[in-house]
C-alpha cells in the first residue's frame, strides 16, 4: 500500500469488501486493519403481526445517522435472514479481521429484520444497543470463549462450492509483469485560457456512468453537457449525429463514459460507439477537436474500449485497424469483475495526470467483463518508449503482477490505462469517477487521481 489509509485516515474496519467476487480478502495487510473496536447490536422492535415498528426503526435511523455525522461509527450493517452470525461472518471475512463474541449475546441466527450491527469508535456507546463483542487481530471468530472458527477455513468453505461456476483464481503460468516507469513529461500546453471548459458526454444506449462523470467534471469546475444518442428510428440516428457534431465544435473535452453500449454487441464491447464516431462528419470533427481546437478526450471502461476500437488509442487518430492493433477483450477469469484495485501512475506524458506524482498509487473501483488489454510485444515496446502506458495494476508492494487478486482481467504487463502519442487522449478501465469523499471510507489507499481536476486545469 501507499502508506496511508485514504483522505479521511480511516483504516479498514469490520464491514468492507464483499466476499464472493475474487479473493478480495488478500488485499489488506494487518498494519492497515482496525481492530479491538467495539461492535454492538441495535434492535428494532416488532409490532403487531410481526411487522416492524416503524417509529422505532425511524428512531434507530436517526441515531445511526447522527453518530455517523459525528464520526463515531466505523462501520454498520443490517441484519437479514442469516441473522447476526451471517453479518459478523461475512464482515470478518471481508478484510480478514477476527471477532470475539461477548457473553449473553442475542440469538445469533434469528432474522432480526430492521436491526443493525454497528462498529463504534473507542469510547462511544449507544444506550439502546447491546454489546456483541470486539474485533481482533487474530483471524478467527470466537464464540463463548471456547468455539472458534478460522477465517481461512470459512473463506474456503464459502468459495469452494461455486469455484467451477464463478472462479476466483486463474492460472498465470508464473508469468512476471514488467514494472514500467517513464520519464516522459507533458509536451502540450493550452492555446488560450478558459475559466469553465465545456465537457461533452455522449450517452449511448447502455451507457450507465454519465451522471457520475458529469458530477466529477462539475465538481472540478467544468460545464458538463450530456447528449443522448437516439437510435429508435433512422431519422433519430441522423439527428443525433448532427447534434453531436454541433456539440463537439462547442466543447473543449469529449468524455466517453462507461457502461455496456448496446449490450456490448455486436461481437464485443465499444463497437456501437465506434461505429457512430466513424461517421465521416464526426471523424473529421474529432480530429479537428484534438489538433486544431486544442481539445482533450477521455474514455473510462466502455469509453476506453471504444477509443481502442476507433484507433484513437494508441494511435491518436480514427483509423482502420489491422491484426497488429491492440484490443480489450474478455477477462482471463471468464466473467465480470467488480471490486477495488490498486493502480500506479507510471507516466506523466498526459495532462490528465498533471495533478499527481509519478509512481503514486491509487485504489479505485473496476467493473467490467472485457478489460484485458492485449498488445503485441513490438507495439508494447513502442508504447513504453513513448511514455504512452499511463497506469498499471499493482500489488501491495507496488509491483505490476498477473495475480488476479490485483490484476483482475489479466492485462498484459498489468496495463490499466494508455494515452495517445501526445497524451491528449486517455483511456483507462478503472472508474475514477466513482471515488467520492464519503464512500469507500474503510478501504485503504488514496482514491482521487485528480484526473477530472487536471483536465479542467489544463485550460486555466
Amino acid at each position: 500500500m501507499s502508506g496511508s489509509y485514504n483522505e479521511l485516515d480511516v483504516p479498514p474496519t469490520l464491514v468492507s469488501f464483499c466476499v464472493g467476487e475474487t479473493d478480495t480478502t488478500k488485499v489488506v495487510s494487518n498494519e492497515f486493519k482496525q481492530t479491538n473496536s467495539k461492535v454492538v447490536f441495535l434492535p428494532t422492535k416488532m409490532g403487531q403481526e410481526d411487522i416492524l415498528d416503524f417509529e422505532d426503526l425511524k428512531e434507530n435511523y436517526e441515531i445511526i445517522h447522527s453518530f455517523i455525522e459525528e464520526g463515531k461509527v466505523l462501520s454498520v450493517s443490517t441484519v437479514t435472514h442469516g441473522g447476526i452470525a451471517d453479518v459478523i461472518t461475512k464482515s470478518a471475512m471481508g478484510n480478514k479481521i477476527g471477532f470475539q463474541f461477548a457473553n449473553n449475546v442475542p440469538d445469533l441466527f434469528y432474522p432480526y429484520y430492521g436491526s443493525f450491527v454497528i462498529e463504534l469508535k473507542e469510547g462511544v456507546t449507544i444506550e439502546k444497543a447491546q454489546m456483541l463483542g470486539t474485533t481482533t487481530v487474530e483471524e478467527k471468530i470466537v464464540v463463548n470463549d471456547t468455539v472458534s472458527f478460522e477465517l481461512k477455513q470459512l473463506i474456503e468453505m464459502w468459495e469452494k462450492p461455486l469455484e467451477k461456476v464463478f472462479p476466483t483464481r486463474v492460472k498465470t503460468d508464473n508469468k512476471i509483469a514488467k514494472n514500467i516507469i517513464s520519464d516522459k513529461t507533458c509536451g502540450i500546453t493550452r492555446k488560450m485560457p478558459i475559466a469553465k471548459p465545456r465537457v461533452l458526454i455522449p450517452v449511448f444506449p447502455g451507457t450507465n456512468c454519465e451522471y457520475d462523470v458529469a458530477k466529477a467534471f462539475e465538481d472540478a469546475g467544468a460545464i458538463a453537457n450530456m447528449v443522448v444518442f437516439k437510435n429508435l428510428k433512422p431519422q433519430n440516428i441522423q439527428e443525433s449525429i448532427d447534434l453531436l457534431a454541433k456539440e463537439i465544435e462547442n466543447s473543449q473535452i469529449i468524455m466517453i463514459p462507461g457502461g455496456f453500449s448496446s449490450g456490448d454487441e455486436p461481437d464485443g464491447s465499444g463497437k456501437f460507439i465506434g461505429a457512430v464516431f466513424r461517421n465521416p462528419k464526426l471523424k473529421d470533427l474529432i480530429h479537428q477537436h484534438l489538433y486544431e481546437q486544442d481539445g482533450l478526450m477521455l474514455g473510462i471502461c466502455n469509453g476506453f474500449q471504444a477509443l481502442v476500437k476507433l484507433g484513437l488509442l494508441p494511435y491518436g487518430e480514427i483509423r482502420e485497424l489491422d491484426e497488429t492493433a491492440p484490443t480489450l477483450t474478455f477477462n482471463t477469469i471468464g466473467r465480470h469483475m467488480s471490486r477495488m484495485v490498486q493502480t500506479k501512475v507510471v507516466s506523466k506524458l498526459s495532462p490528465w495526470f498533471s495533478g499527481v506524482e509519478l509512481g503514486e498509487e491509487f485504489t479505485i473501483p473496476i467493473s467490467h467483463g472485457e478489460g484485458r488489454f492485449i498488445v503485441s510485444e513490438e507495439l508494447e515496446k513502442q508504447l513504453i518508449a513513448n511514455g504512452q502506458i499511463a497506469t498499471q495494476y499493482v500489488d501491495l508492494q507496488g509491483n505490476a503482477t498477473y495475480d488476479v487478486n490485483y490484476n483482475p482481467n489479466g492485462s498484459i504487463d498489468a496495463i490499466e490505462g494508455i494515452t495517445s502519442p501526445d497524451g491528449r487522449i486517455l483511456g483507462k478501465m478503472g472508474h475514477s469517477e466513482r471515488c467520492y469523499r464519503e464512500i469507500e471510507k474503510n478501504v485503504p489507499g488514496r482514491k482521487d487521481q485528480k484526473i477530472f481536476e487536471s483536465g479542467v486545469n489544463y485550460y486555466r
